[in-house]
């Protein structure tokens, strides 16, 4: 075997690592709402969860600090997703056990505060903010936009029906929206959102249990005095162009309809 194919191998084993290993793990005890101590990881698989982590930390702060532009990062953490067998790794994580520790919501997702574990060579104050979302069937993160944000979807267990739309345009009670995306997600694949890109997304559970990771940008631009979402209902007034009038909702009007 050539250096060339030994690196190869070697890199090839370290995701591998990565996946069954870290985030694996990282994904359980995040669910579980635990703190994964430094201890339980092998000295080898740290430095590559550092880096992995660390990358989506510095582009985050290049997207903060107007570095990067908004679908840059958008394209920079659907790569960072390509770069792992992602549907591997999760194969590591023990759903069933989770599940028996999950109160669903009766609409809507249930969320969970993502801890991530110390690892040497990963900064202890986070730019990104980061969650996890857990729903039963026919339950939905309800369809919504953001101001001021980036954002991007993880689908770690069971099927999604996701849809995006481009925001066009903003009205006093309404937004006008084009579809983009509208397909089955299941596990392992990912989307982004950003102000510029995608912006509407709905997403909703057609498996019995399904579960995403999420990662969040807020404040992107700080002279923008706004930041978080802003509930719609899709299903408004068709207009020329595949474009639909879609109307503003208060976030308990959108999960009673769409959650």
């Amino acid at each position: 075997m050539n250096t060339g194919d030994a690196m190869i191998e070697r890199e090839t084993g370290d995701r591998r690592g990565f996946g069954k290993q870290v985030l694996g793990s990282l994904l359980t005890y995040s669910m579980l709402e635990t703190v994964l101590s430094s201890g339980a990881l092998a000295d080898s698989v740290k430095p590559v969860a550092a880096k992995w982590l660390a990358d989506v930390h510095q582009m985050s702060f290049d997207l903060k600090g107007a570095k990067l532009k908004q679908v840059q990062w958008q394209a920079q953490v659907e790569q960072l997703f390509a770069h792992v067998d992602v549907a591997e790794f999760l194969s590591f994580v023990d759903f069933e056990q989770l599940i028996k520790t999950v109160q669903f919501r009766e609409r809507g997702e249930k969320s969970f505060k993502a801890t991530f574990p110390k690892v040497e060579g990963l900064p202890t104050d986070l730019v990104f903010g980061h969650q996890m979302f857990a729903l039963r069937k026919n339950r939905s993160v309800v369809p919504h936009g953001h101001n001021n944000m980036a954002t991007s979807f993880l689908v770690l267990q069971g099927e999604f029906e996701g849809k995006h739309y481009d925001r066009l345009e903003e009205l006093d009670k309404h937004l006008i929206i084009k579809p983009t995306i509208d397909r089955k997600f299941v596990r392992g694949e990912y989307s982004t959102v950003s102000d510029h890109k995608d912006n509407v997304h709905w997403f909703k559970a057609t498996s019995e249990t399904a579960f995403i990771f999420n990662i969040h940008v807020v404040n992107v631009d700080p002279e923008i005095k706004r930041s978080g979402r802003v509930y719609v209902d899709p299903d408004g007034e068709s207009l020329s162009g595949g474009r639909i009038k879609a109307e503003k909702l208060k976030s308990a009007d959108a999960f009673r309809r769409y959650g």
